[in-house]
């Protein structure tokens, strides 16, 4: 079977899986701008050279999710099996490359969008949504620490003890959910989850940064997505659903993912 080609511009933060230890939900478009999904891959025990970045190109044999419903949602033939980047697109031009390939459809209207998930015919589950209006950037506390149980598992398997790189020390768990609060074209209002591995990076930098600080590291990770981002960029999402809540959730997606080149003026010709 030939080789999949994989831009990637979705890496979602680690989670803890009692069958392949941490995972990264990872999607990106096809040569043809359509959406693929891959998961699971234990994205922190592969190689160097196989740890992949966002508008990376990848090669790797893939095979369709058959324990997923959704029809874009993939894994690899093997979990061991290898990834090869081959290539990268960068910023040059304001993103020019990249819009050609991951603004081939944007959705503007949030109703519309949940409509076509919840249709078993299409089933949609990735999209680029473009916001009207960007209100507000939130962080909730919620628990610092890992499921006891589950951790408890995954030691007693020494599924953390070696990876190619060594030894694997377990991700550290978010103690803060962000939210963009935001409205549509059609003005509906929504409250929306992102778990964009970046965005927990962030938060983990800006800490470090403000010494343990932890209302101030909040601030900058909101002065970096609202006062930045949602002001001064051409913000869109990437939003994808969770397979437990595609069907039985009002709104079944979270943000996976930013897009946010500059905003570039229109100019007339006279």
């Amino acid at each position: 079977m030939p080789l999949t080609k994989v831009l990637i511009t979705v890496k979602t933060y680690p989670t803890l899986s009692a069958k392949y230890d941490e995972l990264v939900c990872t999607a990106g478009f096809k040569e043809d701008g359509s959406w693929i999904r891959i998961y699971p891959i234990p994205f922190r025990k592969k190689s160097y050279n196989e740890q992949y970045k966002k508008y990376d190109w990848i090669e790797v044999d893939l095979v369709k999710n058959t324990s997923d419903f959704r029809p874009d949602s993939y894994r690899t033939k093997t979990i061991e099996s290898e990834i090869t980047v081959i290539g990268h697109i960068d910023t040059t031009n304001n993103w020019e490359e990249r819009k050609k390939i991951c603004l081939g459809r944007i959705y503007y209207n949030l109703t519309e969008l949940i409509a076509e998930a919840k249709n078993k015919k299409i089933c949609t589950s990735l999209a680029v949504f473009k916001p009207t209006e960007i209100l507000d950037f939130t962080a909730e506390l919620v628990d610092r620490k890992w499921d006891r149980d589950k951790l408890a598992k995954l030691n007693q398997l020494n599924l953390f003890e070696t990876s190619k790189e060594g030894k694997l020390e377990v991700v550290k768990k978010l103690p803060y959910k962000f939210r963009f609060i935001f409205k549509d074209n059609s003005g509906t209002e929504s409250k929306m989850m992102i778990e964009d591995w970046e965005t927990g990076q962030l938060f983990w930098n800006c800490l470090a940064r403000n010494e343990g600080d932890e209302k101030k590291a909040i601030a900058d990770v909101r002065k970096k997505y609202f006062d930045d981002f949602a002001k001064t960029k051409d913000l869109h999402f990437y939003l994808g659903t969770t397979q437990a809540h595609h069907h039985v959730s009002l709104n079944p997606f979270i943000i996976i993912g930013t897009f946010h080149p500059k905003i570039e003026l229109q100019t007339k010709l006279f």
